[in-house]
């Protein structure tokens, strides 16, 4: 056990009257009153035994208030060490639930701390480095380690969490858990639109799949998926079939940059576009199958060849006039959405048909119908003058598969299943194809065992000039670009609307998100305040007896609502104790000033540092309380 001379040498304490009148206040409890002498760092003395901690109540300033000191006697807080001061008050005590990850850290800390020392001890409690941690939620913002935390004026409860930017995702069975959490969880991300400086803020599920995300960026920027170009994914984000929840990203936010990459066959095409007569596209420019990837199909694939290698091989020029002659269809260079346009959306007077040539290089008819028939002049002719043809190579089965995905979106399951039943010795085909105003149809299906003739004749069949048909049905081509011209107005019109429409909700948007800014800065404001009035109320001075041994001042102030404000005072004491007690009732001196009746005079222009006697406010004083201009 420890003597009485141990405790001496710990507390500086030699009177024994004195040290009796410690333990009477702390009800006996010699650990409560060394702790209420000689703050420690935790306000908890350690004992001998083991290094178990002594148990008993802490010393609490405000249920035990400490005696007036006594001339005669040595002070009960007389220091041990000449440079240690006089301890007036306990320190304030600070309750921080600091959050990271599934993990919640309960840490108390006196107000004299710095920022450092919590992170500090959530070092020790997360294992994480100091350096590599990044404490967030201040109500000021960022704050410095050396920060002393009472300088932030904070609340006794507070919530922080804490942020690893470079330390990598859990990868331990407790894992498994947290990413079953974070599927549940929303991901807010902020995606950049690099050509047009346009964000985009889009919220995904943690299920949702990096190809999700990349799909819903090219359905806004319309710059399909395998021509985007990103920046800001995580490393571990390698496949796109991956979810957001085990990608990596940030929580609750993360930010990503796209923009178009050049297309490989785009590059191809302008530079072969001067040395090949014709080539056999694959619809991998266009907007049909943004996907081609999926089906493992090179960009420039012509007659079942990559365009790679087809540089390299004696059919390095291998077009249609290679194989079969320099007589023959001039084919539509583009995607089947482009030949479209060319076909049935330009003026009523130049519209065609749409004929589009499906080869197949393992039907015993191709070489045939290529050399025999499609390219007679006369089949070459007619196909040039009344027809926009468009090809399309369905020797590979990933082609086929496009073609038939193309075919069920453009018209129709039915046109589909009749080409997906096709027998390879079936093919080539020649479908004929006439657009309407809400779809477009399908006229004919010409095989490929045919004559020359009998191919000329279904031409024939269904060449009727749309600008004819429309005349025949009764609509004049004028009439119709009348109509054509009031709905693009009607439409323009909408549009207009739809973007004043946005103007009005974008502009509510930010009246809304400016209201609660200003109601966030006042709340912050008001727990500032009452964590300031808070912190003055428990630095005042005990509140001294009526009856005692030092003269004491009665002051009775009246609030501006009429209320009254009473309190005992030493005449000793400050008039900046006055101030304080106050503000700690509302009313902060920087706001109010507290003026006297008899001589009238403004209390708060004097010196805050002279006692209540130099200022003439005892033994009794009736002030009142006015708010500044």
């Amino acid at each position: 056990k420890l003597s009485w001379a141990d405790r001496d040498a710990c507390t500086g304490i030699e009177n024994i009257d004195e040290a009796i009148t410690l333990l009477e206040q702390n009800n006996w409890d010699l650990v409560a009153a060394i702790n209420g002498v000689i703050p420690q760092e935790n306000g908890i003395l350690q004992s001998d035994y083991g290094g178990e901690t002594i148990s008993g109540p802490a010393f609490d300033p405000a249920s035990h208030p400490a005696p007036a000191p006594a001339p005669s006697s040595s002070s009960a807080f007389r220091p041990v060490m000449p440079s240690r001061q006089i301890v007036e008050r306990q320190p304030r005590m600070l309750d921080f639930r600091v959050e990271y990850r599934d993990r919640n850290v309960d840490v108390v800390l006196e107000d004299s701390c710095t920022v450092g020392e919590i992170k500090q001890i959530l070092e020790n409690e997360l294992q994480i480095p100091v350096s590599k941690m990044l404490l967030k939620g201040w109500k000021t913002g960022d704050v410095e380690d050396s920060t002393v935390l009472k300088s932030l004026h904070l609340p006794k409860n507070n919530s922080l969490y804490v942020l690893t930017p470079d330390l990598p995702p859990p990868s331990s069975s407790s894992h498994a858990g947290a990413l079953q959490e974070s599927l549940n969880q929303n991901f807010m991300l902020i995606i950049t639109h690099r050509e047009v400086q346009r964000e985009y803020n889009l919220n995904f599920s943690g299920s949702s799949t990096i190809q999700e995300v990349k799909r819903n960026v090219y359905d806004l920027t319309s710059i399909p998926v395998r021509h985007q170009l990103w920046e800001g994914w995580p490393t571990s984000a390698t496949d796109d079939s991956m979810c957001l929840a085990e990608s990596g990203l940030s929580y609750p936010c993360h930010r990503l940059t796209v923009g178009r990459r050049s297309s490989p066959a785009q590059t191809r095409e302008q530079s072969e576009e001067q040395s090949t007569d014709v080539h056999m596209v694959s619809d991998s420019d266009g907007d049909d199958f943004e996907d081609a990837s999926e089906f493992g199909v090179d960009d420039g694939e012509v007659f079942g060849m990559a365009s790679s290698a087809l540089r390299k091989s004696p059919m390095s020029e291998c077009n249609f006039s290679y194989r079969y002659g320099d007589c023959h269809p001039v084919f539509f260079i583009g995607s089947l959405e482009a030949a479209f346009q060319e076909a049935f959306y330009v003026k009523a007077r130049d519209r065609k048909l749409l004929a589009i040539y499906l080869h197949h290089d393992e039907s015993v008819l191709t070489n045939v119908f290529c050399s025999q028939m499609l390219c007679a002049e006369s089949i070459v002719s007619y196909l040039s003058q009344n027809f926009i043809t468009w090809a399309w190579d369905l020797t590979k089965d990933a082609n086929r598969a496009r073609f038939l995905t193309m075919c069920n979106r453009h018209f129709g399951s039915v046109v589909a299943q009749t080409i997906r039943t096709q027998k390879t010795d079936q093919f080539p085909l020649f479908l004929i194809i006439m657009g309407k105003r809400s779809s477009n149809e399908v006229l004919n299906v010409i095989q490929g065992n045919t004559t020359v003739d009998e191919l000329m004749m279904r031409l024939m069949a269904n060449s009727v000039k749309p600008y004819e048909m429309s005349i025949f049905m009764g609509q004049k081509p004028d009439e119709r670009e009348a109509r054509e011209n009031v709905k693009r107005e009607q439409d323009e019109a909408y549009r207009l609307s739809l973007e004043a429409d946005r103007a009005k909700r974008e502009a509510h948007e930010r009246e809304m998100a400016e209201q609660f800014r200003l109601e966030q800065i006042r709340k912050e404001q008001e727990e500032e305040r009452e964590a300031i009035r808070l912190s003055l109320e428990q630095a005042l001075p005990p509140e001294p007896k009526e009856e005692n041994a030092e003269p004491v001042s009665k002051l009775r102030i009246r609030t501006p609502s009429g209320e009254f404000l009473e309190r005992r005072f030493l005449a000793s004491n400050k008039l900046q104790i006055v101030f304080d007690f106050v503000a700690s009732k509302g009313f902060p001196w920087d706001e109010f000033k507290l003026l006297s009746t008899f001589p009238r005079r403004d209390v708060t222009q004097l010196d805050p540092n002279k006692s209540l006697l130099e200022v003439k406010l005892f033994p009794q004083e009736t002030l009142f309380l006015e708010a500044k201009e």
